[in-house]
């Protein structure tokens, strides 16, 4: 077994379990092996997970800790921590990996490796079309925003395309800042060269010349990757002056947040890209007509612009065959909470949310009972295990009061209490509110003080805490405080039991 490859994960969530000493360990283990570091493939339960090529095929072995390297290294297959083929492993097996397929697999910083496994295929195909025919294929695959109100890209992007200007711009939202979401990190930091071949693509589709990826500075490991990335895929050609010998323009570069929640706002966004204080803009303009610097820009996050490279290299039919309904193509699920196997899932949608925590989850960690699952980050909706049922779709979870938003689920046992819940939402948006409107800024600060009524057993405060919602919800500027009425409301009405007075509410 000489020459063996190892695989270890340089994710930062791998990291934060002792990545770092596992890879030591192969290093300083003397064998005769070559170590690449990958990202994660997304079990993160199973973190730090090693992998061995073994005849072909990657088998896994894991958690892993340093000390357990030599006796894995000299045992293989039958150590005790070996999981079989790591493709094999039911919780991967059963997902439909389009955008993750590359991660946990191949080396982050490899353009060759990144080109071997099918990467610039999609560039490649939009360097043969015209930019109206590329706004053409992402309108016809369905793909919708992968954030809060899944808009189409396709409109989007023929908004700017028709803008007239003498420059426009591609601005990546990579400010992922909603509790239990973490694929943006994963791919930044596992598949780079995905996203920047994406931003590349919607240069060309719009006519832009110049992206900006506009990340969060709580990811220091992401910024380093892409930041790398970027300079590799400049050496390569892939960006600069000359696209793959195109003589088509496109380059980009990455700005660091400073922490506000609220930049996650494309508005908001703008105002810090441009070093500002990050405060929402009145709309209209639309960032597509007057957007960064004043002009025709195009606003993505990173799992939208992620898509867009598999729906120009398999064409619109391909990826439209995913999914139910208006919503096409996969979404990753990002799983975490009270639960058993947390980490990334990417389905089609329409899977439901019993399966995602159920089959996906394997329940709570505690064993307790689940009894909520809040969806779409900290403004997202909290539902029982009554409406798990519900089809992961737009349209089926607003039906429900519920979103999809960027996909993260956190998962509660039947020790949480919702009023306390409730009680967050209103101190969230105080704490992150931006300041410019009065019913986000005051209202959310009413609504803390109102809770503690309730929690204190004032019932007769819940009418007051609807009427804030109300109020919150109609004039609101953005959907910071336009939002925060559904994990409130959600918890209110679905977990009524944890509030003091609520029957005599309903009845009321």
């Amino acid at each position: 077994m000489s020459g063996r490859r190892i695989f270890v994960p340089r994710d930062a969530a791998a990291l934060s379990v002792g990545a770092e000493a596992v890879a030591k360990a192969v290093l300083d283990s003397g064998a005769d092996l070559t170590l690449t570091r990958t990202g994660t493939r997304g079990l993160l339960w199973l973190e730090p997970l090693l992998e061995i090529e073994i005849d072909g095929r990657r088998i896994g072995f894991g958690p892993v800790r340093a000390a357990d390297v030599p006796d894995i290294l000299a045992q293989g297959a039958a150590h005790p921590l070996c999981l079989g083929p790591v493709e094999d492993i039911p919780y991967l097996k059963s997902q439909q990996r389009l955008t993750f397929a590359r991660c946990g697999v191949t080396d982050p910083l490899s353009l060759g490796d990144y080109t071997a496994q099918g990467g610039l295929k999609g560039l490649t195909r939009a360097l043969t079309l015209t930019p109206a025919a590329i706004v053409e294929e992402v309108t016809q695959s369905g793909l919708r925003g992968r954030g809060g109100a899944g808009f189409p890209t396709g409109i989007k992007w023929n908004t700017v395309l028709h803008a007239e200007a003498s420059q426009k711009y591609i601005v990546c939202n990579a400010d992922e800042g909603d509790s239990g979401t973490f694929a943006d990190r994963i791919l930044m930091e596992g598949d780079p060269f995905l996203l920047i071949e994406g931003m590349a693509i919607a240069g060309l589709a719009v006519g832009a010349t110049k992206g900006y990826i506009y990340l969060r500075s709580e990811y220091p490991h992401a910024f380093r990757t892409l930041t790398q990335a970027i300079e590799i895929a400049r050496a390569g050609g892939v960006l600069g002056a000359d696209v793959m010998g195109s003589g088509t323009a496109f380059d980009m570069e990455v700005r660091l947040g400073a922490g506000a929640y609220i930049c996650g706002e494309e508005t908001s966004l703008l105002e810090s890209l441009e070093g500002r204080r990050g405060q929402v803009r009145f709309k209209p303009p639309l960032p597509a007509i007057e957007g960064l610097f004043g002009k025709p820009t195009v606003i993505n996050n990173v799992l939208s612009l992620a898509a867009v490279p598999t729906v120009l290299a398999e064409g619109a039919e391909y990826y439209r065959n995913f999914g139910t309904g208006r919503s096409r193509g996969t979404m990753p699920i990002q799983l975490g909470g009270n639960v058993k196997r947390g980490g990334l899932i990417e389905r089609a949608f329409g899977l439901s949310l019993r399966e995602i925590v159920e089959d996906y989850g394997g329940g709570t960690l505690t064993g307790r009972p689940v009894h909520a699952a809040q969806v779409g980050g900290p403004l997202g909706a909290y539902w029982p295990s009554s409406l798990f049922d519900t089809p992961l779709d737009y349209e089926a979870f607003a039906a429900k009061g519920g979103m999809v938003g960027h996909g993260g689920v956190v998962v509660f046992d039947d020790t949480v209490d919702m009023a306390q819940q409730a009680r967050f939402a209103f101190e969230f948006c105080a704490i992150e509110s931006c300041g410019k409107c009065t019913p986000c800024r005051i209202g959310s600060t009413r609504g803390v003080e109102t809770m503690d009524r309730v929690i204190a057993g004032d019932g007769a405060a819940l009418g007051l805490v609807r009427d804030l919602c109300t109020v919150m919800q109609d004039g609101s500027l953005c959907a910071l405080g336009g939002l925060t009425h559904m994990p409130v409301l959600s918890a209110l009405d679905n977990f009524p039991e944890d509030f003091p007075g609520a029957a005599r509410d309903a009845a009321e």
